[in-house]
């Protein structure tokens, strides 16, 4: 799945890797940033993805398209598709003209708008990978973990680089019986959850 990158992507990811560093020190306004996952984490993500039951694979904050990237090998090898959901409209722009430079379109779905407006189209979670702004994080958990299969995945990024902000979410998650919890230090920090 990684040695198998095409050199369109690798480039954008480069690219997108460049930009959301210099983001990160110029002075970028918070939510102009990319805020993009780790190289590690999109490892992570991909193989997980991968490995998740059938069921509708979903992620919450596209931003530029970097981690759909990641994501799309997994649809690829597993003969799904993402749909993935972006409110910026800016944002969204980046995240078309990414899957459209990498031809990943075929198996990556953008939807401009709000997760939360769209939450009843979606059914039959295998796999979701949430990654927006922290105050939303807990609503979109309550409303995807009764849509997920047996087994299904939610990995969560920033569990450990804004645990002040998710801590009353994060203790929530891990004492949840619906599901069997950690988080792992990769990337940012990793809250990834197995549907029981």
């Amino acid at each position: 799945m990684f040695n198998d990158q095409s050199a369109d992507v690798l480039e954008v990811m480069h690219d997108l890797e460049v930009r959301d560093e210099h983001d990160r020190v110029n002075g970028t306004p918070h939510l102009e940033r990319l805020r993009q996952i780790t190289p590690d984490t999109g490892r992570f993500i991909a193989l997980w993805a991968a490995a998740a039951p059938a069921g509708a694979m979903i992620e919450i904050g596209t931003s530029a398209g970097y981690s759909a990237l990641w994501l799309a090998q997994a649809c690829r090898i597993s003969g799904r598709s993402l749909t993935t959901f972006e409110i910026l409209p800016e944002k969204a722009r980046l995240a078309r003209a990414t899957f459209a430079r990498t031809q990943v379109t075929d198996v990556v779905h953008l939807v401009e708008g709000d997760f939360l407006d769209h939450v009843d189209e979606i059914e039959d979670v295998g796999f979701c990978f949430l990654d927006a702004e922290k105050d939303v994080y807990e609503s979109c958990y309550d409303l995807v973990v009764p849509k997920m299969v047996p087994g299904a995945i939610l990995i969560a990024d920033n569990a450990t680089s804004h645990r002040d902000d998710l801590q009353s979410m994060l203790d929530r998650v891990l004492a949840d019986d619906r599901v069997d919890a950690m988080i792992a230090t990769v990337g940012k920090g990793e809250l990834v959850c197995r549907r029981r």
